[in-house]
């Protein structure tokens, strides 16, 4: 899975002097927690998000009137408070090279480039749902868990399994506990009960975690 099949697409932009508060009331019409913030050719100048906005507005203990703080917020640009150091992608970057990407640098959104132009944006929730839907959140079946050696052939028994039984695979992931000797395997099966695929596993390699059926 790329960026390009999660991204949101056109991404909600702003000019960089557009006041501050007029910003936020975009974030809010549009609901989104960022922009992306272009010049005058829609070349990428920065990003913009809610915290850069509530970091830049004057505190509670301010000794300023409601009417002053109105009135700097007002003057306050999009350019004066946006990171300009933007972490990009491109569309055809893999979805795990960009979670990585804003886990490592805490980021909560990252721009999607094509050339100069900005085409999307791909934020922590669009990772999400990409990532709930590799491992089958959204396909009803019965959902294994199996712990596996990481040797050669031990998925290929879980899935030859599956085969003889006349069943379908509808997910796979493999994830990796602190143990490098041992691999989870969590996969979501159809057409077959969880009695009878449970009663196969157990007869595998494997060493059968968990075994429920999931709705769709």
């Amino acid at each position: 899975m790329f960026v390009r099949h999660r991204m949101s697409s056109p991404a909600v932009t702003v000019g960089p002097n557009v006041p501050v508060m007029e910003a936020l009331q975009i974030m809010k019409e549009q609901n989104v927690r960022r922009l992306v913030v272009v010049d005058n050719r829609g070349r990428l100048a920065g990003i913009v998000s809610e915290k850069d906005v509530l970091r830049a507005s004057p505190s509670q203990a301010t000794t300023l009137s409601i009417y002053e703080v109105s009135y700097l917020l007002q003057r306050l640009t999009v350019s004066e408070i946006m990171a300009r150091d933007v972490v990009t992608v491109i569309e055809d970057t893999p979805l795990e090279e960009a979670a990585r990407l804003m886990a490592e640098r805490h980021l909560g959104g990252l721009p999607v480039m094509r050339g100069q132009q900005v085409v999307g944006i791909i934020t922590e929730t669009d990772i999400l749902m990409g990532f709930s839907e590799a491992l089958g959140a959204f396909a009803a079946g019965v959902r294994v868990m199996v712990d596996l050696p990481d040797e050669p052939g031990a998925v290929a028994s879980v899935v030859d399994i599956v085969k003889d039984l006349g069943g379908n695979i509808a997910s796979l992931s493999l994830l990796r506990p602190h143990d490098p000797g041992r691999g989870y395997l969590v996969a979501r099966i159809q057409g077959i009960s969880a009695e009878e695929l449970e009663a196969h596993l157990r007869q595998g390699p494997g060493k059968v975690l968990d075994v429920r059926v999931m709705p769709g």
